[in-house]
Order: C-alpha cells, then sequence, then structure tokens
C-alpha cells in the first residue's frame, strides 16, 4: 500500500495556500520552492549567502524529518532572483550538493518578494545516498 507523508513547518504560507513543505510518496520526496526565512525568528537576512546557506537548513531539516538528507536529492531548481547573483548562489548550491550531483535547473524569475534573493525546490529519493551510481560523461 502507498505511505504519504505531509510535513508542514508552520509556515503562515503552508496554512495561507495549504500546501505541505515536504511531501514524500514512499520513497519519493518532494520539497516545496523554499526561502531562506528562519523558521523560529521568522527573520529573512538580507545577505544573499545567509540566505541561501538558510534555504538549505530549512530543506535539510524538512528531509530529516522523513528519515532522508541532501545526499538523497536527485533533481533541484533554483530559482534566483537577480542574475547577477548566479554565481555566487550557484558556489553555495555546488558546495552544498558536491558529490551528490543531481540534475537542475537555474532559472532567474521574479520570486514572490523582493526580499527572497534565492529559492529552491528539490526532489529526492529516499535511499538514493546509498544506491549504487553509475557515472557517464558524455563528449569527452
Amino acid at each position: 500500500m502507498t505511505n504519504i507523508v505531509k510535513v508542514k513547518t508552520g509556515s503562515k504560507y503552508e496554512e495561507m495556500g495549504s500546501y505541505s513543505r515536504l511531501v514524500a510518496v514512499d520513497n519519493w520526496i518532494h520539497v516545496s520552492n523554499t526561502a531562506g526565512r528562519h523558521p523560529v525568528t521568522k527573520e529573512i537576512s538580507s545577505d544573499l549567502v545567509e540566505q541561501t546557506h538558510q534555504v538549505f537548513a530549512n530543506i535539510e531539516a524538512a528531509l530529516a524529518a522523513v528519515q532522508a538528507s541532501l545526499a538523497d536529492v536527485v533533481c533541484s531548481r533554483v530559482f534566483i532572483q537577480n542574475p547577477a547573483d548566479v554565481p555566487t548562489v550557484m558556489g553555495v548550491v555546488g558546495e552544498k550538493f558536491r558529490g551528490i550531483d543531481p540534475a537542475s535547473t537555474v532559472t532567474c524569475p521574479p520570486l514572490g518578494s523582493t526580499v527572497y534573493l534565492v529559492e529552491l525546490e528539490v526532489t529526492a529519493y529516499r535511499g538514493a545516498s546509498s544506491a549504487a551510481v553509475t557515472h557517464i560523461k558524455i563528449g569527452e
């Protein structure tokens, strides 16, 4: 039988929009687009690097709630408010995903508020971190 787990973090936007931060369907885990707002203080840093690290901390906490981690991420979608910030954000993304190497999309659309400098959405597969991986390089 399919097992579905829905995780809420207490964000007022989750209630307003009637959505979950994370939905796990068996081993597939879908994490909603996540901003860098601190879950306790509700503050959001104006510093791009700090905000990006908080985005990852928020996602890591949600994944941990269902016994998963960043190492289980198989796909990421990175949303960056300002195209000039792409190198800085991708430096942090590369640091966090080094060796995990998920499929990824990076785009620069307007976000829900100008205070959000970066948001990230991920799909994970519980157990991917311990699965055998074959690396294929094309064009070399």
